[in-house]
This record gives C-alpha cells, structure tokens and sequence, in this order.
C-alpha cells in the first residue's frame, strides 16, 4: 500500500512525513512519501494533500506542480477512482468550490461550500485563529474513530470553508463563530487542522484515515 503526500511547494512537509510515517509503520499501513510527481499520485492507495499559504497561491501551484499534471492525477485518482483523500489546512480548502482570499478563485469542487475569512463576534479573538481549540463533533466519521466531542487540535488559519451542505459538515469548532473543522463526503475528507501538530488526537485520526476502507 502507497501513500502519497502531494509536494507542490506549498510549505514544509517535513513533520506531516514523519507523522504519516511513523503512524503507518504502527498500522501496516505500507509505505508513505512525499512526490510532485504526477505518475506517484497516479499509483497511490492514498493521497494526502497538505497546504499552507494563501487559497490563490496554492490553487496555482497545484496546476503547475510536477512534470505533468499533477492536478489532473489528483482528479483522477479520487474522483475517477476513488482512492481515499485527506486534505489538510488549505489542503482541505481547495476541495472547496470557491476560495475569496484576495480574489475570487475556482477551487477543486468537491465540497459545497466556500472559503471566506473568519469574523469572530468576539473583537478580542484574533485573527489568524491560531492555537488549540476543542472540536464539536457534528456527525460520525471513520477516520474520527476512538475521537470524542471536546478532544483538541491545532489550528493556523485565517479563513475557513463555510458549507453549504449540512451533510458534508463532520465537525467544527467555536472561535467568535462557528469555524468548520473536518468536511467529508464519499471517500474525501478534510481537516483544517494539522493533525500532525495535534499529539495523540492527531496521530490517531492519521491512524485511521491509513486504515480506512470506504
């Protein structure tokens, strides 16, 4: 079994690596790598799609990165294919259908919703929302297995996908607003999140997703 993180420059994948690594050697769950290489993404089993920056800069990115296309490997594999996806952070915006930092951008299409910038109530929130914040379980998940509604995570982030579709909503959490943590449908599925950076809770929902079988 091949897991792929996507590298399209987007930031430093180092700790995802090592967290995907360590967690699929403690699951046997096969092997993890990161590729910009669109016949890697091709062949994969699972496909991990990380991202840090902003919406427009990382949309591009992905078209460009590769010595082919590694956006249309990606289509592909998940929406052809079916593999199993994980977006993380801006990873998980671009499954969006419009990201609106700095410009209007198109993004992947596959969840039903779009990405705008968080406006807490509260003025003594700041933004970017950084730090550890308790989730709200909205619906049950597989990869979210064994994780309970006040478990934390760590977040990085300014904007925030709003989801149109109640169904593809599998948790959130509470910053001055209602701020979407996890999206799933079919065999996709996002955290805005970095469950690499999250301890245990993170290491088990990584866990999970490299045993998942939808």
């Amino acid at each position: 079994m091949l897991t792929v993180l996507i590298d399209y420059e987007s930031g430093n994948l180092h700790s995802a690596e090592k967290a995907f690594q360590r967690m699929a050697r403690e699951v046997g769950a096969g092997e993890v790598i990161v590729s910009s290489r669109p016949e890697d993404v091709a062949r994969a089993d699972r496909i991990v799609l990380p991202g840090d920056g902003a919406f427009p800069a990382c949309r591009a990115a992905l078209a460009g990165a590769g010595a082919g296309s590694v956006l249309e490997a990606l289509r592909e594999a998940v929406e052809v294919r079916g593999r199993p996806f994980l977006g993380i952070c801006v990873g998980m915006q671009l499954m969006a259908r419009t990201g609106h930092e700095y410009e209007e951008t198109q993004g992947l299409g596959w969840i039903d919703g779009e990405v705008t910038k968080i406006t807490p109530e509260d003025p003594a929130l700041k933004v970017p929302h950084m730090g550890w914040n308790d989730l709200f379980i909205d619906r049950p998940h597989p990869v979210l297995a064994g994780i309970e509604t006040g478990q934390h995570t760590y977040f990085v982030h300014s904007y925030h996908m709003s989801v149109s579709d109640p169904a593809q909503l599998v948790a959130h959490v509470d910053y001055g607003q209602p701020v979407t943590a996890v999206v799933g449908r079919d065999t996709m599925l996002g955290f805005q999140f970095h469950p690499e950076k999250s301890q245990q809770t993170g290491l088990r929902m990584i866990a999970n997703f490299l045993t998942w079988a939808p």
